[in-house]
């Protein structure tokens, strides 16, 4: 029987933007009776004044009382004892789920999460099944294709750690490569969670995977091997640009950083970072904690640190810092190798099972992946219009192919050449986690990472390249050149910043000047149409034009930027432009002198915006192109069109009805 939607929820978790950002969770799956606290305390004088709440979802990591101490009084309180209780939280170990699962947990969620798992947590909560269609555990049957080749499901998530994964397949549907053990079935999954569920359930056979997670499921019995590196480097740490005029560590000082996963490297190098440059990193409730870190999904961190002023930044892998970057809520802070050149980060994992009954399916799998990571430094072009389809099947996040190809082709980024585990790096990283940290076991790498397969795969050279112990102290030299050198980056901010422009763009005329619109926004270009006036608006909005049956606002893009108005003539043009704002679709006239030519800009032919704005404004100018035939400026059309959204949005209700 479902969980009734009507029930009455109390919400309780300190950070605000995570609060609103779980409420929208809830609310798009119908849940809308919610009620909020920052802390337990305050939770608790809530359930006592209020006897009618249903669910209580707490995050762990709070001040004043955290949602431990809550559950335990809960369970303890003869009115409350029997509410079911979610635990929601960036804890995501295996000892911290048992800890919480003896208080007597209902239901334990790890951030990220999305409304499906959010939704299946709940109904768990309520000892109800999910609504949602769980796929089989694979088994030795359902492995074997028709063809009598073994079907390898290999999951993922939207980073380029995973690209070589990406490769291999694009090779394989390009009939480049031909396996003759396995065929390749692969899945982009939407957080870290999904991952290891599958890794847990056996409905994947292979992960790319954080090594920390891995190593923590191994750690509590999920039959897994380590078979190979994944990647090196590939991390980037950003700061937010809002506020970003403090220096050093007072600006990270009392605000959240945002990192992908607990057991994830981000959180050790984050830990190691700001030790070094005096701070006390940790989460909300610690003792002295100065900087505080939040689990967030790689894919919302963007969303989540826009515009938000207590949030300082995150580390996560790329391209989603270097997109941060380029569309300009972010500033580099450093790249991850900078901090600890070659580490590891994702690893391959792979289900015991698997290994033992297809050793020659696993073999050519493992040394395809080898030849495919060879592949993108060698043609990061052609790897980075793959990694825009590949890692974002949906188009949900926006990737471009210059953004893809400035990450594979930077000297310091993310490198894929060489698989090879190094056992002594998983060692260094679990054992200052677990002493440093407490967090994670140390595990039995020599049981855990299979190296059979990599040594064959893997040639001499490879397997010959013996980095540097890492140390601790190695590690603090290196945060001390890092906080020295923030001057050198300024050169590789302003190229970043620049990618997100990269494209094709329609060139027009206003007056003596030549502007520029992204010509994917152009839908349609059309001459002067009679335009009737609509009342009570802005100067510069000349009103509406019919266009075949639809009702589009116009403007006079002369009036907008502040020229004078002219006489429209025979080369007067309105631009139909599209653009999405706040879930709508909204098509807009642009009225200009002239239309001259569409054309091709480059990242290193632009001079964004923020070079040459002091004032830290929007701007309706996104930045500058030095061409052969001069400079022309590239409009940034969502500022231009904010202030006659209400108009449209008018207007397509009007059609829609």
């Amino acid at each position: 029987m479902a969980v009734n939607k009507n029930i009455k929820i109390l919400l309780v978790e300190d950070a605000g933007v995570m609060r609103k950002m779980e409420i929208k969770t809830l609310n798009s799956l119908d849940f809308n009776n919610i009620i909020e606290a920052e802390d337990g305390k305050k939770a608790i004088g809530l359930l006592q004044n209020d006897a009618s709440v249903e669910l209580i979802i707490s995050d762990w990591n709070m001040p004043v009382m955290d949602g431990f101490e809550l559950l335990k009084w809960v369970r303890s309180n003869e009115k409350t004892k029997d509410i079911p209780f979610l635990m929601a939280t960036g804890r995501g170990e295996k000892k911290e789920v048992e800890k919480a699962g003896e208080a007597g947990v209902s239901s334990f969620i790890s951030k990220p999460f999305n409304k499906d798992e959010l939704l299946e947590k709940i109904n768990e909560a309520f000892g109800e099944k999910s609504a949602v269609n769980e796929p089989k555990p694979l088994t030795k049957e359902t492995r074997i294709s028709a063809s009598g080749k073994v079907k390898i499901k290999a999951v993922h998530i939207q980073i380029t750690d995973h690209l070589t994964l990406g490769i291999l397949k694009n090779q394989i549907k390009k009939n480049e490569v031909t396996p003759k053990h396995f065929e390749l079935d692969t899945e982009c999954m939407p957080s870290w969670n999904t991952v290891a569920k599958a890794l847990e359930n056996k409905t994947a056979d292979a992960a790319f995977i954080l090594a920390p997670l891995a190593m923590d499921l191994y750690n509590y019995g999920v039959p897994i091997r380590l078979i190979l590196f994944a990647h090196k480097n590939g991390s980037i740490c950003v700061k937010n640009k809002t506020g970003a005029d403090v220096s050093g560590s007072e600006f990270y000082k009392n605000k959240s950083f945002y990192i992908p996963h607990t057991m994830s490297i981000h959180n050790m190098l984050g830990h190691i970072y700001f030790n070094n440059i005096g701070l006390k990193p940790g989460v909300t409730g610690q003792k002295d904690v100065d900087v505080n870190f939040e689990v967030v999904a790689p894919v919302k961190m963007g969303e989540f640190m826009e515009g938000n002023k207590d949030a300082s930044g995150f580390m996560v892998a790329e391209p989603l810092g270097t997109k941060a970057i380029a569309t300009g809520s972010a500033e580099l802070q450093f790249l991850t190798s900078e901090l600890w050149e070659n580490h590891p980060c994702c690893v391959l994992a792979v289900q015991e099972d698997l290994i033992k009954n297809y050793p020659d399916a696993v073999q050519e799998f493992t040394s395809l992946l080898v030849q495919a990571g060879k592949v993108i430094p060698q043609k990061p072009g052609y790897a980075a219009e793959v990694a825009v389809d590949f890692l974002d099947p949906k188009k949900e996040l926006g990737l471009k192919v210059p953004i893809l190809k400035n990450v594979l082709t930077e000297p310091k980024g993310i490198k894929t050449d060489n698989l090879y585990p190094v056992k002594s790096d998983l060692d260094f990283i679990q054992n200052y986690m677990h002493d440093k940290m407490g967090i994670g076991s140390v595990v039995d790498l020599n049981e855990f990472v299979d190296l059979k397969f990599a040594d064959k795969a893997c040639s001499d050279a490879d397997k010959m390249v013996k980095n540097k112990k890492i140390s601790e102290e190695d590690l603090s030299e290196k945060v001390k050149q890092l906080t020295n050198k923030n001057k050198e980056n300024e050169k590789d901010v302003h190229s970043k910043e620049a990618l997100y422009m990269e494209g094709k763009y329609l060139i027009f005329n206003l007056g003596n000047e030549r502007y520029g619109i992204e010509i994917l926004k152009i839908v349609e270009i059309i001459k002067m149409v009679p335009v009737t006036t609509v009342p009570n608006t802005p100067n510069f909005v000349k009103g509406v034009i019919n266009l075949r049956g639809s009702i589009v606002p116009t403007i006079d893009l002369r009036l907008k930027i502040g020229l004078e108005p002219i006489e429209y003539g025979n080369k007067t043009r309105i631009l139909i432009s599209e653009d999405e704002r706040d879930g709508v679709k909204l098509r807009v006239g642009f009225i200009v002198d002239a239309v001259e030519v569409i054309c091709d800009v480059n990242a290193e032919d632009i001079e964004s915006s923020s070079s040459f704005n002091e004032q830290g404004e929007d701007q309706f100018v996104l930045g500058a192109v030095k061409s052969k035939d001069g400079i022309y400026l590239l409009l940034n059309l969502p500022m231009i069109i904010t202030p006659i959204n209400s108009l449209g949005k008018e207007i397509k209700k009007k059609e829609l009805v």
